[in-house]
């Protein structure tokens, strides 16, 4: 089942097309990586999901409703994580979590329950200083807990990694792993080892529109035979390979079984430090549909 539905969505600002007939869903239960360079259209696109700017043209439906500018009806099934998300810094995180509790009209007897849940998700619960001495990871685990305080169906993310260190991204990244048995998740970065690392789905916007959807799941194919030469090896193979150089010593081998390769190798008597075989990776495949 789609939780996210978007049909021929377009959007231009001061006569410019930022979104261009877009066409995207998202299935329950999924991460999906809204991959693209900075100004490609990610944020316009989740700006409208949730009913903030007015498409010119198309329709989006969530949960099966669909979203109307300036009604957000739809919102009640969505969790929001901005890039930067702001707190009363006077606040601790549970007092934050009660005042998000009561404006969302979670019942008494549910706030304490799902404050407790949420914190210990982030790993906060045990935090006791206030949000203004917080590290920039520690306020994104805490716009998570707020993004997910109502029990969304849809959690969308805007670039929730991007200005965190090695260690703040993978814990932001096991929590959106973490939630997806009761949450769908937008996940919209430019970080492409991040969504290889999580999502199911990735969508690569470019030009106002997805060009590309790939299954995480299956192999992006291979890219070649990776070999590491010495100086004296390339002389003797000569040009009965064709080799791309990739760094001083290693070459790649494109278009050729492996088969191949090896008989050319025995033949000349040319043994490789290493012969790996490469897999395209996310970053292979969004090179070549967006250059």
């Amino acid at each position: 089942m789609n939780i996210l539905k978007i049909d021929n969505l377009s959007k231009s600002f001061n006569g410019k097309t930022v979104i261009d007939n877009l066409n995207l869903t998202v299935k329950k239960h999924t991460i999906y990586g809204f991959i693209g360079n900075n100004g490609t259209g990610k944020t316009t696109t989740m700006k409208t999901i949730l009913g903030l700017l007015k498409a010119d043209s198309g329709e989006i439906e969530v949960c099966g409703q669909k979203v109307a500018f300036g009604n957000t009806d739809t919102n009640s099934c969505i969790g929001y994580l901005p890039d930067v998300p702001e707190f009363y810094g006077y606040m601790k995180a549970e007092e934050y979590l009660k005042l998000c509790a009561e404006i969302t009209n979670i019942s008494k007897e549910e706030r304490l329950p799902r404050i407790k849940e949420l914190l210990e998700l982030v790993g906060l619960d045990r935090e006791s200083s206030k949000i203004k001495t917080y590290s920039r990871g520690m306020k994104q685990r805490l716009g998570i807990a707020q993004a997910l305080i109502n029990k969304p169906q849809l959690l969308i993310c805007d670039e929730p990694t991007s200005a965190l260190d090695p260690q703040g991204r993978s814990e932001i990244l096991n929590i959106l792993k973490r939630i997806t048995v009761e949450t769908t998740v937008i996940f919209s970065t430019h970080i492409l080892s991040d969504v290889e690392r999580i999502c199911d789905t990735a969508g690569i916007l470019h030009k106002g529109n997805v060009v590309k959807e790939i299954n995480l799941h299956e192999s992006l194919g291979d890219k070649g035979i990776m070999m590491e030469l010495s100086v004296e090896e390339l002389k003797v193979l000569g040009d009965e390979l064709e080799l791309t150089p990739v760094s001083e010593s290693k070459y790649r081998v494109e278009n050729q079984p492996l088969q191949n390769i090896y008989k050319v190798l025995q033949d000349k008597g040319v043994y490789p430090e290493s012969i790996v075989r490469e897999k395209r990776s996310l970053e292979d495949v969004y090179m070549e549909v967006t250059s």
